[in-house]
């Protein structure tokens, strides 16, 4: 699929591809400590699209799902890598999922809640990132427990300890790895969601723009670049996600 005049007025309509890159989802970028600079799967899915494109890349950086989902939605930012969500779906056209990973509950070592299905009970707090896909799943889906939202995701299980909460939710390899750091906590088995990890476009830039970029998710996902990039990044618990067609940009 080549470029043509409309897709780089849709992708690129200030000359540069801004890309929103999310810096609390561990399992898409992280600071690179040499450089100080975005890195992780999104920005190079960023990049290549840049590339394809034939345009310089932009990154729009932010702490939070919500700002970056924010950013796309008004258009401060050209494309995003969010997870999947009916509510996020009012504005931006998303593609399929790149990768797939998982939400997870974390409690204290000494806790009475053994099991997922003991979460949703009243009295029982559940900490996560504002904005998050967590935030948003979770606020349709608790009825009896209270949800308290830390101001970012890599914040969640700070402000759990902080405040002294029952319940920490987030992306898995987060929560293990604060478990690791903190001591005398544990994952309770299991997932409490599925995060389908998507690409997406802002829905006024048109049917050709969302077009374009689902087929290019599909082709990154087919031709092992996602893979590769899961690898070269040390990421470990996110799975490439299957292919939803044969489509290729």
């Amino acid at each position: 699929m080549k470029t043509d005049h409309e897709l780089l007025s849709a992708f690129a309509p200030t000359g540069a591809l801004r890309a929103s890159i999310n810096l609390g989802n561990p399992i898409l970028a992280n600071t690179d400590p040499a450089t100080g600079k975005p890195c992780g799967v999104s920005v190079d899915l960023a990049t290549e699209l840049a590339r394809r494109l034939d345009v310089t890349l932009e990154l729009v950086v932010f702490k939070s799902a919500g700002e970056s989902v924010n950013a796309v939605a008004a258009e401060q930012a050209d494309v995003g890598f969010f997870a999947i969500d009916p509510l996020r779906g009012e504005q931006i056209a998303f593609t399929a999922p790149y990768v797939v990973i998982e939400g997870a509950y974390l409690v204290r070592q000494d806790s009475p809640i053994t099991a997922m299905d003991q979460v949703d009970t009243q009295g029982q707090r559940v900490v996560v990132g504002k904005g998050s896909a967590y935030d948003l799943y979770l606020t349709r889906e608790l009825k009896h427990a209270e949800i308290f939202r830390a101001p970012t995701s890599p914040a969640v299980v700070d402000t759990f300890m902080q405040e002294n909460m029952e319940v920490a939710a987030g992306v898995k390899q987060q929560l293990e790895a604060d478990a690791q750091r903190l001591g005398g906590l544990r994952l309770l088995d299991g997932h409490f969601m599925l995060i389908r990890q998507a690409m997406g476009v802002p829905k006024s830039r048109g049917d050709k723009a969302s077009a374009y970029l689902a087929a290019y998710v599909e082709a990154m996902k087919k031709s092992g670049f996602v893979a590769d990039a899961l690898a070269r990044h040390k990421i470990q618990g996110a799975a490439v996600a299957p292919l939803e067609s044969a489509a290729s940009a």
